[in-house]
């Protein structure tokens, strides 16, 4: 695992589902519908919490997820790269995205 997936605060399903009410077949449904990735972590499935707002899935991400799939990254990649510091970003991505910058973030991910 990258040392990325160590230093990141994760949510599993149940806190999701304390957290927002929801059902654990509609969280991962988000997950299936790409509005969320979740990881195996330590053998549980985990969202990094900075993949939510209020917590709901950061609107931005989804179209961003789908940007990186296209690309091929695979779900773990794309958490590494969301959460990696990016040098033509000066930010994780991550970060970038819940600033608004959404348009150079995907710019990004495209030319990878």
């Amino acid at each position: 695992m990258s040392d990325v997936f160590a230093e990141t605060e994760w949510v599993t399903v149940p806190d999701l589902v304390e957290r927002t009410g929801q059902t654990p077949s509609r969280i991962r449904r988000l997950i299936d519908d790409r509005q969320l990735l979740g990881a195996k972590v330590d053998g549980v499935l985990k969202i990094p919490a900075s993949f939510l707002r209020d917590d709901a899935p950061l609107p931005e991400l989804r179209g961003t997820i789908i940007l990186l799939g296209d690309v091929g990254f695979t779900d773990d990649e794309a958490i590494v790269w969301l959460l990696s510091v990016d040098d033509s970003l000066g930010a994780r991505p991550i970060d970038a995205l819940l600033a608004g910058r959404k348009s150079e973030v995907r710019r990004v991910a495209q030319s990878l």
